[in-house]
C-alpha cells in the first residue's frame, strides 16, 4: 500500500509540473491573428481613448501569458502597449534588434504598403525575460498599426 500511494503522489507531482509549465505556453498564430482581430474591433467599436486603455490594462482581455498587443501610430510612436505601459507615448521609429533591425520602421512600412501583414524579428519574451525570435502578426486601422506577436 505505501508503494502505491507514493506512486500515485510521484504521478500526481508530475501532472502538477506538466500542468504549471503549460501555463506559460507559447502563443499560437491563430491566436495572435484573432486577438488582433478582436483588438481592432474593440477600438472601432469604442474608440481610440477606450480601445488604447484597454489594450494597456495587464489584466485586460488583449494579454494573455506572452502574448499582448501593441498599437504605433504611423510615425511609430506606441499608443498602447499590453506589456509594459512605460513605453506608452514614445517614439520608437529607430529602435533595432540584437540583429540591427528597425523593425518598427519596417512595421510602419509594411502597414503602408500592405495593411495587414506578419513581420519577424527578435524582443524580449515579458514571460521569459529572454530574447527570442518573434513573429509579429498586424493590421493597420486609420491612422496606427494594431498588432500581435508570438514567440517562436
Amino acid at each position: 500500500m505505501k508503494h502505491l500511494r507514493t506512486t500515485l503522489g510521484a504521478c500526481a507531482a508530475a501532472a502538477l509540473l506538466a500542468t504549471s509549465f503549460n501555463a506559460f505556453a507559447n502563443a499560437t498564430a491563430e491566436e495572435a491573428t484573432a486577438m488582433v482581430k478582436k483588438g481592432v474591433s474593440f477600438i472601432k467599436a469604442n474608440g481610440k481613448d477606450k480601445g488604447h486603455a484597454e489594450i494597456s490594462n495587464k489584466e485586460g482581455q488583449f494579454k494573455k501569458d506572452d502574448l499582448y498587443l501593441t498599437v504605433y501610430g504611423m510615425d511609430g510612436t506606441v499608443r498602447a502597449h499590453g506589456a509594459n505601459e512605460k513605453m506608452i507615448g514614445k517614439n520608437l521609429i529607430e529602435l533595432k534588434d540584437i540583429d540591427g533591425k528597425a523593425f518598427v520602421k519596417e512595421r510602419i512600412e509594411l502597414a503602408t504598403s500592405k495593411g495587414t501583414f506578419w513581420q519577424d524579428y527578435k524582443f524580449t519574451n515579458p514571460v521569459t525575460k529572454k530574447i527570442e525570435p518573434k513573429a509579429m502578426y498586424c493590421e493597420k486601422l486609420d491612422d496606427a498599426v494594431v498588432c500581435g506577436g508570438i514567440y517562436k
